[in-house]
């Protein structure tokens, strides 16, 4: 439905010290200057980790902007014509823009709920994850021990078509973008992976999270494109929008 809320989210690559500077500083000036633009709900920038996004250390060349809408229209419009896009776009060497639609969420973001399903939840479609964490400040170095394993585990597994961490404040605020073929692959691997079954574990026992939010997607449309991904086999795994 053309009224239904939906989430975006988009990823850049920047070259050279002068671009990626100034990406660094669009960290602290577009969560502002998203709150004004028509539409959005929920705003925000996302760093990522070097490697494959889950390291320690940050990857300067690489942004996010994720954002919930009030419509597809209104995002629309936004990626079609807004300064803001169009400046990331500019000075990036290439982007990706992932449409979804949520299906299941729990847990808050600062203290809220940014997103709301608008699509029933089928363990059998495609899926984009977000997971998302504020961690407690004495958990810090016992988290980060576990990271390593985790992001090499997931390299290889079946199902899993990109994945990458991001967040907000390094070390502190830490979230993961995913897309998988289907949930049930996705929960094959959380639940049954060994070093992401023992996160999950003492993530119960340790209660390592200050505030933390999980939430699944369907994603619907995609543009642009994102060394390392099968855009064309992706595009064939996406929901059509419904009239």
């Amino acid at each position: 439905m053309i009224n239904q809320p939906i989430t975006t989210i988009s990823f850049f690559k920047f070259e050279g010290w002068k671009n990626q500077w100034w990406a660094f500083q669009q960290m602290g000036l577009v969560p502002r200057q998203l709150s004004d633009v028509d539409g959005v709900t929920f705003g925000k920038v996302v760093g990522s980790g070097a490697a494959n996004g889950f390291s320690i250390w940050p990857n300067w060349g690489v942004y996010g902007l994720l954002i919930n809408w009030k419509n597809e229209v209104v995002a629309q419009s936004f990626f079609d014509q807004h300064r803001i896009f169009k400046s990331y776009q500019k000075r990036s060497k290439n982007d990706w823009t992932i449409f979804l639609h949520n299906t299941q969420v729990h847990g808050e973001w600062d203290g809220t709920q940014p997103f709301s399903p608008s699509k029933p939840f089928d363990k059998n479609q495609l899926v984009g994850v977000i997971t998302r964490a504020t961690i407690k400040l004495k958990y810090i170095p016992k988290f980060w021990q576990f990271v390593p394993k985790v992001s090499q585990s997931i390299e290889d597994k079946k199902g899993r078509l990109f994945s990458v961490g991001i967040g907000e404040l390094p070390l502190i605020q830490q979230a993961t973008f995913s897309i998988w073929e289907s949930s049930n692959l996705m929960m094959e691997y959380a639940y049954k992976s060994k070093y992401h079954k023992e996160v999950v574990q003492k993530t119960r026992e340790l209660g390592w999270y200050k505030e933390e939010l999980f939430a699944r997607f369907l994603p619907y449309k995609t543009s642009g494109n994102w060394e390392g991904v099968d855009i064309q086999y992706f595009q064939k795994l996406l929901t059509s929008e419904p009239n």
